[in-house]
């Protein structure tokens, strides 16, 4: 990243908006461009500010971030969406990555920690969690069986997405296949232009539903 990438906080406490944008100000790969309390002023300020990525709690009044980040992700399907929580309870933050949001952090995670994933978010290599890859198989596997496997992508495109459904970062499925992280970054740019799609959580939804993954 050359330019600080762009931060709206978006939490109705106080102290809790204090925590992330100290947290984020140790880090010069972002600058907070707002704050909001709500999920209607995070829409407002979207339109204001345009900000490349939003930190989006997911209980708030008025409007919640569950809500919010769907009307964002419907107008600026670009910017990027975390959820930041102090559960990991999987139904509110699958019902988050539906909706369009790139992943999410626990509010009790280590500074370097959150660093780490909201970089990897920034350029589109954040792993999905196991616990998420789960829930996404879970969820095709309960409701229809899967389609017949029509796809514009090669044999290597469709190895290295069953990796990605799978929950394995870049380094991880270079180790497996013995090839480049850059390759991996290649093909994964290839394979998210031939399906339309804009993130890893989209990826890995689109192989469970062809069946490309099994429980």
């Amino acid at each position: 990243m050359t330019q600080p990438f762009r931060v709206l906080i978006v939490d109705d406490h106080k102290h809790a908006r204090e925590g992330i944008r100290t947290i984020l100000e140790l880090d010069p790969a972002f600058a907070i461009v707002a704050e909001a309390q709500n999920g209607r002023e995070a829409m407002e300020l979207t339109d204001r500010y345009m900000p490349d990525m939003i930190l989006m709690d997911i209980h708030m009044p008025e409007m919640d971030g569950l809500e919010a980040t769907k009307w964002i992700k419907d107008k600026y399907p670009y910017i990027k969406i975390v959820m930041v929580t102090v559960s990991d309870d999987i139904t509110h933050l699958f019902e988050a990555l539906k909706k369009g949001a790139q992943g999410y952090l626990l509010k009790n995670l280590h500074p370097e920690e959150w660093h780490h994933y909201l970089r990897a978010v920034a350029v589109d290599e954040a792993p999905l969690s196991r616990e998420l890859a789960l829930r996404i198989l879970h969820e095709f596997s309960q409701h229809k069986e899967p389609a017949a496997v029509q796809t514009p992508l090669t044999a290597r495109e469709q190895e290295i997405l069953g990796l990605v459904a799978k929950g394995m970062s870049n380094r991880d499925i270079a180790g497996r296949l013995d090839i480049s992280e850059h390759t991996v970054k290649n093909h994964l740019k290839n394979i998210l232009h031939k399906l339309h799609l804009d993130n890893r959580v989209q990826l890995a939804r689109y192989a469970f539903e062809k069946g490309m993954i099994k429980k």
